[in-house]
C-alpha cells in the first residue's frame, strides 16, 4: 500500500492464515534461552483465536508471571475495549487487570489530543472506537464540511457514502489518521479485512497519504506499550503472530521479538521476509527457557 513507518500501514503477513501448530520452523531458528524481566503479547493468534486459549498460552503466562516477569498485553483491534479484553483473558484462565491491557484505540485518542484537541471527527469505524472518542470529548459528525479529521478504522459497515464523505473531508483540507494498518483480521476458518483496506480506498481517490496510525508497529504505539510495561526496550521480549507489525515493533524499539506460528504468519513467509525475529517459536511454552534461565536484559 505504500504506508510509511509513522503510518505503520504493513499489516502482517499477505498469505492466509494457518491452523495453530501446522506450520514447521526451519532447524537454526532459535527459541529464547533465558527469562526477560518484560512480556509484551499480541493477543489474536498469539495468546487465543476466536474464544479459546492457544495451546500452552495460559500455562506459560502463569509461568512467567510466578517467575517475576510484566506482562502485558496489545491489540490493534480497534472493535474491543480495554475492559473487553480483560475479562476476557480472564474468563479464559489468564487473570488481567485492565490495565495490563494496551489497544490501538487508545493510543489513537491520545494521539489526536495531542495533534487535534477538539477537533470534529468523521469516523469510518464501528461503535467501541466511536464511543471512545465521545468519551474523550470529540465531537463526532458526518458531513464533510463539517469534519477536520477523518479516522479510518475496521469496519464491518463500510460502503460507499463513508467513502465519498471521507474524499470529500480529505480534499478539502481534513486531516487523516487511522486506529491500525492490519490487512485482515484473523478468526477462525479465514480472516476478515481490515483497516488496511479502508485507508487503501481513502488514499487511493484522495492522493493523500494517511498522516498517522496508531497501532503497532508505530512509534506512538511502541512508546504506550513501554509506559504501560515499566522496562527498558532491552530488557523486553514482543511476542506475536505477525512479522511485520508485532515483530518488526520490537525490533524496531530494541526489544528482543518472537514470532510465534499459531496464527497469521506460516513458517514459509520466513524466508522472503526482511524481517528477522529473535526467536521463532511453534507455541507460547517454547518462550520457557529449558533450564532455570536469569532475568535477561542489561546486567
Amino acid at each position: 500500500m505504500g504506508l510509511q513507518q509513522d503510518r505503520a500501514a504493513t499489516g502482517g503477513a499477505t498469505s492466509a492464515p494457518t491452523a495453530p501448530g501446522t506450520a514447521t520452523i526451519a532447524p537454526m531458528m532459535p527459541t529464547p534461552d533465558r527469562l526477560f524481566r518484560g512480556y509484551l503479547f499480541d493477543l489474536d493468534g498469539t495468546v487465543y483465536l476466536g474464544d479459546a486459549l492457544l495451546p500452552s498460552a495460559g500455562a506459560t503466562i502463569a509461568r512467567l508471571r510466578a517467575e517475576g516477569s510484566r506482562t502485558v498485553f496489545l491489540s490493534n483491534n480497534p472493535t474491543h475495549t480495554r475492559a473487553f479484553y480483560a475479562e476476557k483473558l480472564t474468563r479464559l484462565g489468564i487473570p488481567t487487570p485492565i490495565d495490563d491491557i494496551l489497544v490501538s484505540t487508545q493510543v489513537l485518542v491520545d494521539l489526536l489530543l495531542a495533534r487535534v484537541p477538539g477537533a470534529r471527527l468523521f469516523v469510518i469505524g464501528e461503535e467501541p472506537l466511536a464511543a471512545e472518542l465521545r468519551a474523550a470529548g470529540f465531537r463526532l459528525v458526518e458531513r464533510a464540511i463539517e469534519t477536520d479529521v477523518v479516522v479510518a478504522s475496521f469496519d464491518r459497515t463500510f460502503a460507499y457514502w463513508k467513502l465519498q464523505v471521507a474524499f470529500d473531508a480529505v480534499r478539502a483540507g481534513a486531516r487523516f489518521f487511522a486506529t491500525n494498518g492490519d490487512r485482515y483480521c484473523p478468526v477462525p476458518g479465514g480472516g476478515e479485512p481490515d483497516a488496511a483496506a479502508v485507508i487503501a480506498a481513502i488514499e487511493a481517490c484522495t492522493g493523500t497519504t494517511c498522516e498517522a496510525i496508531a497501532g503497532k508497529p508505530s512509534p506512538h504505539m511502541v512508546g504506550a506499550a513501554l509506559r504501560l510495561v515499566g522496562l527498558p526496550a532491552v530488557e523486553c521480549l514482543m511476542t506475536g503472530d505477525r512479522l511485520e507489525t508485532d515483530v518488526r515493533m520490537g525490533l524496531e524499539a530494541g526489544m528482543s521479538a518472537a514470532l510465534v506460528l499459531t496464527g497469521a504468519t506460516p513458517a514459509s513467509a520466513l524466508e522472503a521476509s526482511p524481517v528477522r525475529p529473535t526467536y521463532v517459536l511453534r507455541q507460547l511454552e517454547e518462550l520457557l527457557p529449558a533450564g532455570d534461565g536469569d532475568h535477561g536484559g542489561a546486567r
